[in-house]
Protein backbone atom coordinates (compact mmCIF):
# COMPACT_ATOMS: atom_id res chain seq x y z
CA UNK A 1 0.00 0.00 0.00
CA UNK A 2 1.03 3.65 -0.99
CA UNK A 3 2.41 5.48 1.92
CA UNK A 4 3.59 8.90 2.61
CA UNK A 5 7.07 6.73 3.84
CA UNK A 6 7.04 5.03 0.32
CA UNK A 7 6.96 8.59 -1.16
CA UNK A 8 9.93 9.68 0.65
CA UNK A 9 11.59 6.57 -0.12
CA UNK A 10 10.70 6.62 -3.63
CA UNK A 11 12.35 9.95 -4.30
CA UNK A 12 15.18 9.44 -1.97
CA UNK A 13 16.54 6.25 -3.64
CA UNK A 14 16.05 7.76 -7.01
CA UNK A 15 18.08 10.62 -5.78
CA UNK A 16 20.65 8.74 -4.51
CA UNK A 17 20.87 6.00 -7.73
CA UNK A 18 20.77 9.10 -10.14
CA UNK A 19 24.35 10.07 -8.23
CA UNK A 20 25.89 6.64 -8.11
CA UNK A 21 24.80 5.57 -11.38
CA UNK A 22 25.58 8.33 -13.82
CA UNK A 23 27.26 11.19 -11.48
CA UNK A 24 24.70 13.33 -12.03
CA UNK A 25 25.09 17.25 -11.08
CA UNK A 26 24.75 17.59 -7.48
CA UNK A 27 22.25 20.86 -8.13
CA UNK A 28 19.75 18.31 -9.75
CA UNK A 29 19.70 15.47 -7.06
CA UNK A 30 19.46 18.39 -4.83
CA UNK A 31 16.77 19.86 -6.34
CA UNK A 32 14.50 17.12 -6.49
CA UNK A 33 15.04 16.65 -2.91
CA UNK A 34 14.69 20.38 -1.80
CA UNK A 35 11.43 21.31 0.33
CA UNK A 36 8.60 22.66 -1.83
CA UNK A 37 7.94 26.49 -1.60
CA UNK A 38 4.77 27.68 -0.09
CA UNK A 39 2.06 28.97 -2.85
CA UNK A 40 1.11 31.63 -0.04
CA UNK A 41 3.10 34.04 -2.88
CA UNK A 42 2.24 32.37 -6.38
CA UNK A 43 -1.29 31.69 -5.16
CA UNK A 44 -2.39 35.60 -5.38
CA UNK A 45 -2.49 34.97 -9.18
CA UNK A 46 -5.06 31.72 -9.09
CA UNK A 47 -8.86 32.59 -10.45
CA UNK A 48 -10.92 33.40 -7.26
CA UNK A 49 -14.67 32.92 -9.00
CA UNK A 50 -13.70 29.92 -10.80
CA UNK A 51 -14.97 26.15 -9.78
CA UNK A 52 -13.22 24.44 -7.34
CA UNK A 53 -13.02 21.09 -6.46
CA UNK A 54 -11.46 18.70 -4.21
CA UNK A 55 -9.84 15.22 -6.24
CA UNK A 56 -7.28 12.24 -5.09
CA UNK A 57 -4.52 11.35 -7.64
CA UNK A 58 -5.13 7.86 -8.56
CA UNK A 59 -1.88 7.78 -11.42
CA UNK A 60 0.75 10.00 -12.81
CA UNK A 61 0.78 10.19 -16.65
CA UNK A 62 3.91 12.39 -16.86
CA UNK A 63 5.36 15.60 -15.33
CA UNK A 64 2.04 17.66 -16.24
CA UNK A 65 -0.34 15.21 -16.31
CA UNK A 66 -2.18 13.49 -13.60
CA UNK A 67 -5.13 10.88 -13.56
CA UNK A 68 -7.19 11.66 -10.31
CA UNK A 69 -11.04 10.55 -8.60
CA UNK A 70 -13.88 12.91 -8.82
CA UNK A 71 -16.80 12.67 -7.52
CA UNK A 72 -16.76 8.80 -8.51
CA UNK A 73 -15.23 9.67 -11.66
CA UNK A 74 -12.03 8.69 -13.68
CA UNK A 75 -10.40 12.04 -15.02
CA UNK A 76 -6.82 12.87 -16.70
CA UNK A 77 -5.98 16.22 -15.47
CA UNK A 78 -3.38 18.97 -17.34
CA UNK A 79 -1.90 21.40 -15.39
CA UNK A 80 -2.51 24.89 -17.09
CA UNK A 81 0.56 26.78 -18.29
CA UNK A 82 3.41 24.77 -17.80
CA UNK A 83 5.30 21.79 -20.18
CA UNK A 84 7.30 19.15 -19.25
CA UNK A 85 9.83 16.85 -21.21
CA UNK A 86 7.87 14.35 -23.37
CA UNK A 87 9.41 10.40 -23.08
CA UNK A 88 12.17 10.84 -25.56
CA UNK A 89 13.66 14.15 -23.97
CA UNK A 90 15.88 14.85 -21.54
CA UNK A 91 15.31 14.81 -17.61
CA UNK A 92 10.78 13.31 -18.62
CA UNK A 93 11.65 10.43 -16.07
CA UNK A 94 13.05 13.13 -13.38
CA UNK A 95 10.25 15.35 -13.99
CA UNK A 96 7.59 12.45 -13.43
CA UNK A 97 9.31 11.58 -10.04
CA UNK A 98 9.12 14.97 -9.24
CA UNK A 99 5.11 15.02 -10.04
CA UNK A 100 4.83 11.92 -8.08
CA UNK A 101 6.56 12.94 -4.71
CA UNK A 102 4.18 15.81 -4.98
CA UNK A 103 0.82 14.40 -5.82
CA UNK A 104 0.71 10.49 -5.73
CA UNK A 105 -2.52 9.28 -3.61
CA UNK A 106 -2.75 12.68 -2.41
CA UNK A 107 -5.82 15.01 -1.89
CA UNK A 108 -5.87 18.36 -4.14
CA UNK A 109 -7.80 20.66 -5.29
CA UNK A 110 -8.16 21.57 -8.99
CA UNK A 111 -9.33 25.12 -10.10
CA UNK A 112 -9.92 25.91 -13.27
CA UNK A 113 -9.12 29.43 -15.31
CA UNK A 114 -11.47 29.71 -18.39
CA UNK A 115 -10.77 26.60 -20.48
CA UNK A 116 -13.14 23.12 -18.75
CA UNK A 117 -10.81 21.25 -21.58
CA UNK A 118 -7.83 20.67 -23.86
CA UNK A 119 -8.94 19.24 -27.44
CA UNK A 120 -8.17 15.79 -26.08
CA UNK A 121 -10.69 16.05 -23.28
CA UNK A 122 -8.40 16.44 -20.11
CA UNK A 123 -9.44 18.79 -17.69
CA UNK A 124 -7.19 21.95 -17.60
CA UNK A 125 -6.86 22.45 -13.82
CA UNK A 126 -4.18 24.50 -11.73
CA UNK A 127 -3.30 22.15 -8.49
CA UNK A 128 -2.83 22.88 -4.94
CA UNK A 129 -2.01 19.88 -2.70
CA UNK A 130 -1.48 21.31 0.70
CA UNK A 131 0.55 24.48 1.15
CA UNK A 132 2.00 23.76 -2.33
CA UNK A 133 1.03 25.24 -5.68
CA UNK A 134 2.06 22.82 -8.05
CA UNK A 135 2.15 23.94 -11.66
CA UNK A 136 4.32 27.01 -10.19
CA UNK A 137 6.78 24.33 -8.22
CA UNK A 138 7.59 22.10 -11.36
CA UNK A 139 8.67 25.07 -13.04
CA UNK A 140 10.34 26.41 -9.92
CA UNK A 141 12.58 23.15 -9.48
CA UNK A 142 13.36 23.28 -13.11
CA UNK A 143 11.24 20.49 -14.34
CA UNK A 144 8.83 22.63 -16.38
CA UNK A 145 8.74 25.12 -18.89
CA UNK A 146 6.31 28.12 -18.63
CA UNK A 147 3.62 27.13 -21.60
CA UNK A 148 1.08 30.23 -22.15
CA UNK A 149 -1.74 28.78 -24.17
CA UNK A 150 -4.65 31.69 -24.55
CA UNK A 151 -7.00 31.98 -22.80
CA UNK A 152 -5.89 30.81 -19.70
CA UNK A 153 -3.97 32.68 -18.62
CA UNK A 154 -4.22 33.74 -15.13
CA UNK A 155 -0.66 32.60 -13.85
CA UNK A 156 1.41 33.12 -17.11
CA UNK A 157 3.03 36.09 -15.43
CA UNK A 158 4.24 33.95 -12.50
CA UNK A 159 5.50 30.92 -14.27
CA UNK A 160 7.47 33.10 -16.41
CA UNK A 161 9.06 34.29 -13.31
CA UNK A 162 9.63 31.00 -12.06
CA UNK A 163 11.52 29.79 -15.43
CA UNK A 164 13.01 32.82 -15.04
CA UNK A 165 14.69 32.51 -11.39
CA UNK A 166 15.01 27.88 -12.36
CA UNK A 167 17.42 29.18 -15.50
CA UNK A 168 19.54 31.66 -13.78
CA UNK A 169 20.12 28.91 -11.12
CA UNK A 170 20.79 26.43 -14.04
CA UNK A 171 17.90 23.72 -11.91
CA UNK A 172 16.72 20.66 -14.14
CA UNK A 173 16.22 21.58 -17.81
CA UNK A 174 18.33 24.60 -17.46
CA UNK A 175 21.82 22.42 -16.06
CA UNK A 176 25.32 22.68 -17.83
CA UNK A 177 24.64 19.01 -18.02
CA UNK A 178 21.87 16.64 -18.42
CA UNK A 179 21.70 12.95 -18.65
CA UNK A 180 18.72 10.36 -20.58
CA UNK A 181 17.86 6.86 -19.03
CA UNK A 182 19.28 5.75 -22.58
CA UNK A 183 22.60 6.52 -22.03
CA UNK A 184 22.35 3.99 -19.24
CA UNK A 185 19.95 1.44 -21.30
CA UNK A 186 17.19 2.26 -18.93
CA UNK A 187 13.82 2.37 -19.91
CA UNK A 188 12.18 5.55 -19.12
CA UNK A 189 8.81 4.13 -18.39
CA UNK A 190 10.75 2.74 -14.89
CA UNK A 191 12.06 5.88 -13.79
CA UNK A 192 12.77 5.15 -9.79
CA UNK A 193 14.79 1.20 -11.16
CA UNK A 194 16.79 0.71 -13.96
CA UNK A 195 15.26 -1.65 -16.35
CA UNK A 196 16.97 -2.52 -19.26
CA UNK A 197 14.66 -1.34 -22.41
CA UNK A 198 13.22 -3.95 -24.59
CA UNK A 199 14.36 -6.98 -26.01
CA UNK A 200 14.53 -8.79 -24.55
CA UNK A 201 10.94 -8.67 -22.56
CA UNK A 202 10.82 -9.22 -19.31
CA UNK A 203 8.19 -9.89 -16.55
CA UNK A 204 7.58 -9.40 -13.00
CA UNK A 205 9.76 -12.62 -12.34
CA UNK A 206 13.01 -11.52 -14.21
CA UNK A 207 13.28 -8.99 -12.27
CA UNK A 208 14.14 -8.05 -8.32
CA UNK A 209 12.06 -4.81 -7.97
CA UNK A 210 8.73 -4.29 -6.72
CA UNK A 211 6.22 -1.81 -5.91
CA UNK A 212 7.97 0.73 -8.24
CA UNK A 213 6.51 3.83 -10.21
CA UNK A 214 5.44 2.92 -13.93
CA UNK A 215 4.71 5.49 -17.00
CA UNK A 216 3.52 5.27 -20.25
CA UNK A 217 4.11 3.11 -22.24
CA UNK A 218 5.08 0.35 -19.86
CA UNK A 219 6.84 -1.69 -22.80
CA UNK A 220 7.39 -4.33 -20.42
CA UNK A 221 3.62 -4.76 -19.35
CA UNK A 222 4.41 -4.52 -15.70
CA UNK A 223 1.51 -2.33 -14.72
CA UNK A 224 -0.94 -5.34 -15.04
CA UNK A 225 -3.61 -3.05 -13.19
CA UNK A 226 -3.02 0.75 -14.74
CA UNK A 227 -2.71 1.98 -11.65
CA UNK A 228 0.86 2.88 -11.88
CA UNK A 229 2.60 0.60 -9.78
CA UNK A 230 4.93 -1.74 -11.12
CA UNK A 231 4.92 -5.77 -10.17
CA UNK A 232 3.18 -5.25 -7.23
CA UNK A 233 2.85 -8.91 -6.11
Amino acid sequence: MYTPRLRHLVVLAYSAWLCVSCSLPDTISTHLLATSTPASDPETCLPTTTEQETALVTRIVDGDTIEVSLDGQTHIVRYIGIDTPEAYEDLYAQAAVMNYALVFNQQVILIKDVSETDRYGRLLRYVLVNDTFVNYEMVKQGYARAYTYPPDVACAEMFASAEQQARQAQMGLWAPTTWTFQEQNCDPSYPTVCIPVPPPDLDCRQIPHRNFLVLPPDPHRFDGDKDGVGCEK
